[in-house]
């Protein structure tokens, strides 16, 4: 019972404080001046005034700064940023995977999404991933060349460059080509990484031409080497997207398709596009929040909760106190609840997005938390309403001096996706359709539910939980964030806002704050390493079965004050860098 919670040994923010060596300067009012007194914080975010990018590769956010510096803008920036990351962030930066974007333009004030998430080629069919009695077909939905879906990152990048850019595609895509030729040293993170996917990746001569030294993954200082990617990158910098989806790399997809029963056409690769579309709206305790539409469903969710958690007294309860959990927890849970029964893509099924996202379901939400009780998941059905949206994915923010900003998150799905490169092409394709429902009410690589909503149809774009967000004050971007993680994306940017906002965290002491996930099905709430044992007690004593489990998320966020930029990439991702000048 909450009620337990509230009267027992729950931790104050300033207990947590000092528990973990943080000094947090709370606001004084909803709306607070936030500065930062750095000897008031231990965790001090990189500080810019002209540019400032953050992304989990630290090559990828010295290639985005060098565009800045020379006079590019921040979707020159972005774009420069992710199709480096598909050289040195293989296995979650990609050109064969798809993603979102959103663009803050200063000079009109606008905020776009553009949707460039993979689509289900034409022949897929809702009962593919099953067998003749109808039982999921294991790991087929991931490991196979029927697991990929129609790639949009090339589409959306060059997109994106068109619209807002203001350099040529050659010159932005110049230190990814250089990169690949040339090679660079591989990481730490990154030879664990091809240890723990040694199987997968081998499987296939063509990925392990690449990223193998005979029988054996690359190891720590190995120089990786990716001279076909670089000559798919040649092609796109010379002809633009046509290369991808009509040109010789097209051709070389559907090749490897035809020759392992994948389903992929050249008419699907053709009739790819990237869409703008209107991004999802809330505001919370006076800023406004601006999101990824579906097929996100993380706007919708993190306006949801948001709109739910303004009427919980989170700030009074403080800083991941067993409490403050509870309550969060327990609106995820709704949250989530919702998700599985109403949200898909929205060009295909009615999404009740008005009311998901409506002040006064989020209060009946709010309501029912506030009563104090642990209510477990098999309790909690989706809400009543009337019906009309990976783990290795990888964000990055950008902000220029004349106030653009950019947020990107994009994917391959799984740790190098389907773990197959494409012919000859160097380019590791995703395995997307996993995010679809194989079959309703069956839990995909990520524990996710879906249903009919969320069902394989033809040219459909599956659910993703990708949520590349923006908090806006006085119209002008304020923080920009978001995160990898798969079905944890969603609640470790809430968290990252909340940090922000309810207790005036600077990035980085935000991003150190141990995070905590709880998705409805399966019932567990789980906590990363960092919790105080008194606060895990608390929370097993009212009834949750805790789980601790590895760390996630791995945010990279810019905050924006009084023209001052402070960009924190975090640090669960060694290899990643936040940038200024």
């Amino acid at each position: 019972m909450l009620s337990v919670l509230a009267t027992s040994l729950a931790l104050s923010s300033a207990a947590f404080a000092r528990e973990a060596n943080i000094k947090i300067t709370a606001p004084t009012s909803a709306v607070a001046t936030h500065h930062y007194d750095y000897e008031m914080n231990v965790f001090h975010p990189i500080e810019a005034t002209n540019g400032m990018v953050a992304t989990e590769q630290n090559l990828a956010s010295q290639v985005g700064l060098e565009i800045l510096k020379k006079g590019g803008n921040a979707v020159d920036a972005a774009v420069a940023i992710g199709f480096s990351l598909a050289v040195s962030l293989p296995n979650a930066g990609n050109i064969g995977g798809g993603g979102f974007m959103l663009v803050h333009d200063a000079k009109s004030g606008k905020t776009i999404a553009l949707d460039f998430r993979e689509k289900a080629p034409a022949a897929a069919s809702e009962t593919m991933y099953q067998d003749e009695h109808g039982e999921i077909i294991p790991r087929k939905s991931w490991y196979t060349h029927q697991a990929i879906g129609v790639p949009g990152t090339v589409a959306g990048l060059t997109k994106a460059l068109e619209q807002w850019g203001s350099l040529p595609l050659a010159e932005v895509m110049q230190p990814a080509i250089e990169l690949a030729e040339k090679g660079y040293e591989v990481s730490p993170t990154m030879a664990k990484l091809l240890q723990v996917e040694k199987d997968n990746l081998g499987k296939w001569p063509t990925t392990k031409a690449i990223f193998f030294n005979g029988e054996e993954p690359l190891t720590t200082g190995d120089t990786l080497v990716q001279k076909n990617l670089a000559n798919s990158l040649k092609l796109i910098a010379n002809e633009g997207a046509d290369a991808f989806y009509k040109g010789a790399i097209a051709d070389e997809i559907v090749r490897d398709q035809q020759a392992h029963d994948g389903l992929i056409t050249k008419e699907d690769l053709a009739n790819y596009e990237a869409v703008e579309r209107e991004v999802v709206r809330g505001d919370y305790r006076g800023y406004e929040i601006v999101s990824m539409p579906l097929p996100s469903s993380g706007g919708i969710h993190i306006v949801q909760m948001l709109n739910a958690l303004e009427h919980i007294p989170i700030k009074e309860s403080g800083v991941n106190s067993a409490k403050t959990i509870s309550l969060i927890a327990e609106t995820m849970k709704r949250a989530y609840a919702d998700r599985s029964e109403y949200l898909g893509d929205s060009d295909f099924v009615k999404v009740p997005t008005k009311q998901l996202t409506s002040k006064d379901y989020a209060k009946s939400i709010a309501e029912t938390v506030l009563e104090g009780n642990i209510t477990p998941a098999q309790e909690i059905k989706p809400g009543d309403l009337t019906p009309y949206e990976s783990d290795q994915t990888t964000h990055y923010s950008v902000v220029d001096k004349e106030g653009n900003a950019v947020a990107v998150t994009y994917t391959l799905n799984l740790n190098f996706g389907s773990g197959i490169v494409a012919g000859n092409t160097g380019i590791l394709m995703n395995n997307e359709m996993d995010d679809f429902s194989s079959k309703p009410g069956v839990p995909n690589a990520f524990g996710l539910i879906g249903g009919k909503a969320n069902a394989i149809e033809p040219n459909k774009r599956p659910l993703s939980s990708m949520s590349p967000t923006m908090v806006l004050k006085d119209g002008k971007p304020w923080l920009v964030t978001g995160s990898p993680g798969g079905a944890r994306i969603i609640t470790t940017v809430l968290q990252q806002i909340i940090n922000a906002v309810d207790f005036g965290m600077n990035p980085a002491a935000a991003t150190n704050t141990p995070r905590f996930h709880h998705q409805w099905l399966p019932d567990e709430l789980r906590l990363e390493l960092g919790f105080s044992p008194d606060t895990v007690q608390l929370l097993e004593d009212a009834g949750y079965k805790v789980s601790i489990k590895p760390s996630m998320g791995r945010t990279q966020t810019i905050q924006i004050i009084d023209g001052t930029m402070y960009g924190y990439s975090d640090p669960r991702n060694p290899d990643g860098a936040a940038l200024g000048y």
